[in-house]
């Protein structure tokens, strides 16, 4: 097997706060290959964005800090040993990042063409005009139009579509071999969502470059993803090929998500099914499994044990649930697999 170019370990991170510790991601693993497109989902909270940001050291330290595990990048770099100095040279270089709302994250004093040149100067050391010549190049390269005009206006003269992929120019302004999307079409209305991810999917065609999306919209997911990780209350509860979390889903978290997902390819008329009940306090997480208390099919292990990683079919489709225990009893999935990678 090659090596990944992002491997995470036991990852824990936890933020201290005045009224105790939030353990805010609980033991995540998980590889990402050269050229993979891998989402990452959940409901708010899940701790899907705080993964992100500690992926590049984004987090807030203090309140934030990571309790165990590693960030292994390349084979040879773990990114939790580097210092701030030494992270400097990875952010923008190696990896890039789109936030979720561009025009909090963009500088309303500057230019977006010096914004994008910014990071070109700082590591590839070339003259202003150089950059501001790259920075046009890359407006091309997401779809921007009239690219030499846009680069002297600012980001309240732009559309929320326009700053998005502003956002994405800066995001590949060094060529990074690594993309975090934390929700990037969040702000967005649905046609700027489809262009936004049409760019995203051309980009990653074009340039080969491995992409960690996270969203909570499994419509984006079958869209663009190659691999599928389902987060819940900081942990993994499944992961898998697009087609395993699609078409054969064996956590009940995961059926949940999949019937809250409208169905076009359906003549059955029924009312979009929600979760019932709310997320675990992460100040003090439960003993066992952390989505028992909201799961129909719990038992009484699933109350006094936290579940292993059970492997489907083999490692690379895993799920942390009881019901995959050869000694489980057997229930049938409430869904129809499948559909939602129509919607």
């Amino acid at each position: 097997m090659s090596t990944p170019l992002l491997e995470v370990n036991n990852l824990r991170v936890s933020f201290k706060m005045h009224a105790g510790e939030v353990q805010a991601v609980r033991g995540v693993s998980f590889r990402l290959d050269k050229g993979e497109v891998l989402a990452i989902v959940g409901e708010s909270g899940s701790g899907k964005s705080v993964t992100a940001q500690t992926i590049m050291r984004l987090t807030p330290t203090p309140p934030s800090y990571i309790k165990e595990g590693s960030i292994v990048y390349e084979g040879k770099t773990d990114i939790t040993k580097l210092s701030e100095s030494q992270m400097g040279k990875v952010r923008g270089a190696e990896m890039g990042m789109i936030f979720q709302d561009p025009m909090t994250s963009l500088n309303p004093t500057m230019t977006v063409g010096m914004q994008i040149a910014e990071g070109i100067r700082k590591h590839e050391k070339l003259s202003k005009s150089a950059a501001l010549a790259r920075a046009i190049e890359l407006l091309k390269l997401v779809g921007m139009s009239n690219p030499e005009g846009r680069i002297h206006q600012y980001p309240h003269e732009l559309s929320g579509g326009m700053r998005q992929r502003v956002m994405i120019a800066i995001a590949l302004a060094c060529h990074p071999k690594l993309l975090i999307a934390d929700e990037p079409t969040t702000a967005l209305d649905v046609t700027i969502q489809a262009q936004i991810m049409d760019v995203m999917r051309d980009v990653q065609e074009k340039t080969g470059t491995s992409i960690i999306l996270i969203t909570h919209d499994l419509g984006v997911v079958a869209e663009l993803a190659q691999r599928v990780i389902v987060m819940y209350a900081g942990q993994v509860a499944e992961q898998g090929s697009l087609h395993d979390i699609f078409y054969n889903p064996r956590h009940p978290y995961t059926w949940g998500l999949l019937q809250s997902v409208p169905r076009l390819d359906s003549d059955k008329k029924s009312e979009l099914s929600s979760i019932p009940g709310t997320p675990p306090d992460l100040y003090a997480p439960p003993k066992g499994c952390a989505f028992a208390p909201r799961c129909p099919y719990a038992m009484k292990v699933c109350m006094d044990n936290d579940p292993p990683q059970f492997e489907i079919d083999g490692p690379a489709h895993t799920a942390k649930c009881w019901l995959n225990h050869p000694d489980a009893p057997k229930v049938d999935r409430p869904i129809e697999t499948g559909g939602a990678a129509n919607v």
